[in-house]
């Protein structure tokens, strides 16, 4: 997918879930939420780094942690459909790999240990504040609660809580 086409299913994905719809009136309300411009930066970062643009990518990045109030590595990449529903706080390892409708509420982080980081499904809500840390994989549809710490796997359509975060019913 294009960087544009990437960009316009993030931000449609941000009025649905946000607004409920995807009106042009919800279009326009996501546009001016907190979180779409980290969104909007970081898929240019995302795009400058696959060109081999680094400057531009530098340049995208520190727009990001001024601006946008988060910091996402060069090399993270997410599928289509990526939601940063506030991105103040947010920390994500430029290692870190995820598929698509991935949804992020603020002060999460997402990173290494021991050189080695997460690798996240599709259809994943991660909320305010959770950590997930080193090399584990997040499944396909995982709801994260808030606050948790995920040190473990998640198999699929879990929602996982607590500190360490474990699967609930």
């Amino acid at each position: 997918m294009s960087m544009f086409g990437l960009i316009r299913s993030d931000i449609l994905a941000k009025a649905a879930w946000v607004y409920g719809n995807t009106s042009g009136r919800s279009i326009l309300k996501a546009l001016c939420t907190d979180g779409t411009f980290a969104m909007i930066v970081y898929r240019l970062m995302q795009a400058s780094q696959r060109l081999r643009l680094v400057p531009l990518s530098m340049l995208f990045n520190k727009l990001n942690v001024v601006f946008g109030q988060c910091i996402i590595g060069r090399g993270a990449d997410f599928g289509a459909a990526f939601v940063l529903v506030h991105s103040q706080g947010i920390v994500i390892n430029s290692s870190v790999r995820g598929g698509s409708n991935i949804r992020l509420e603020h002060q999460v982080t997402i990173g290494a240990e021991k050189g080695e980081s997460p690798a996240i499904g599709d259809d994943v809500f991660i909320g305010a504040g959770a950590k997930i840390v080193g090399a584990v994989c997040v499944g396909n549809g995982v709801r994260i609660g808030a606050n948790a710490v995920v040190v473990d796997d998640l198999p699929d359509g879990v929602t996982a809580v607590g500190i360490p975060a474990r699967p609930v019913a």
